[in-house]
């Protein structure tokens, strides 16, 4: 949790030379944490060098983000013997891929996630930052600037609200504090309308074609009183798996081949995660990558998975670990003290 952290220690660490991670795909939360960290060095030392870097590529909602901030965010690390490696909104350091070479340096190690703490990142982190109760890196991150007696800029304030608004489903799920994170964002210069504009967009063709393949490509299971949906889809995996969750279903889990990789999206309903207890980051996506020599993780309603092999063999493991995880679950509630 925040309330013990030694802020004057981590501000130490928020000065010269910084890389700022983030996870594989990476979506509005992290380029969002991303970002206003990076302001945040700028704000406390003017003179650091700094950069944002994620593995492969970031999200479509990312993409459009980094655009309208005009942020400088890639894959190709620039700067030459940082300080410090800082590592944002990541759950496990499987998720960093062909970055995880970067920790190897002398530089300090510090993490912000809201994920569970990680065993693997607790022995090489130097500073580790987390807060399960947030719904977003960025409430932490904004935590992390008023602690510092700072208050963020109006578009640090907007990309802190996106993030928060993108993890939130929308502000749909929150705390008392993630409601008044946002009220004091508001009051900082960020709009309600602006981050709901921003996140929802306008599909263009392609996204709109591949959300209707992916209804057409669907394979339901009925798994009492659940409606679990499995399809394959080359690309705009999490767009169609929202777009699925939309139609009815209870679980969507869209995967497909891109080039030499597999990628997959994995989307459940709040009542589902809260009747099941299922979490599709913990229980389903992480089994999931190890079996695909991947990357994967995520929230309880939200996960996706970077790997390797074949998509329609990936579907019907999925679905078998997922009627797995029903028996056990349904087991549990029927034992009885």
């Amino acid at each position: 949790m925040l309330g013990p952290i030694d802020y004057s220690q981590l501000k130490d660490h928020l000065r010269g030379k910084v890389s700022i991670l983030c996870h594989h795909n990476a979506d509005p939360d992290a380029i969002g944490a991303a970002f206003s960290m990076e302001r945040l060095i700028h704000t406390l030392d003017p003179q650091a060098v700094t950069e944002i870097l994620y593995p492969d590529s970031a999200s479509l909602l990312a993409d459009r983000m980094i655009s309208h901030f005009g942020i400088d965010a890639s894959s190709h690390p620039k700067i030459m013997g940082a300080g410090v490696i800082l590592v944002v909104d990541t759950g496990s350091l499987i998720q960093l891929e062909v970055l995880q070479p970067t920790l190897k340096t002398g530089a300090a190690k510090v993490f912000i996630d809201h994920h569970g703490r990680d065993g693997e990142i607790s022995r090489i982190a130097d500073l580790y930052i987390v807060d399960e109760s947030a719904v977003a890196a960025c409430e932490i991150v904004y935590q992390i600037w008023r602690s510092l007696g700072l208050s963020p800029p109006k578009d640090v304030a907007e990309a802190l609200m996106l993030g928060i608004a993108f993890d939130s489903k929308h502000f749909a799920i929150g705390t008392p504090k993630t409601f008044r994170i946002i009220a004091e964002l508001i009051e900082l210069g960020a709009t309600l309308s602006g981050a709901r504009e921003l996140l929802q967009g306008v599909m263009d063709v392609s996204e709109r074609l591949a959300r209707l393949k992916a209804a057409q490509r669907l394979t339901l299971y009925r798994i009492d009183p659940w409606i679990v949906v499995m399809s394959n889809l080359g690309s705009f995996q999490p767009s169609a798996a929202r777009g699925i969750l939309n139609l009815g279903a209870d679980v969507a889990i869209i995967a497909g081949n891109e080039k030499e990789g597999l990628k997959a999206s994995l989307r459940a309903t709040e009542e589902f995660y809260k009747r099941t207890g299922i979490h599709l980051g913990e229980d389903v996506a992480k089994q999931l990558s190890e079996r695909y020599r991947g990357a994967g993780g995520g929230h309880p309603t939200a996960a996706g998975i970077n790997g390797f092999g074949e998509a329609e063999k990936f579907l019907t493991d999925a679905a078998e670990i997922l009627k797995a995880k029903l028996a056990q679950s349904k087991k549990s509630d029927t034992a009885g003290p």
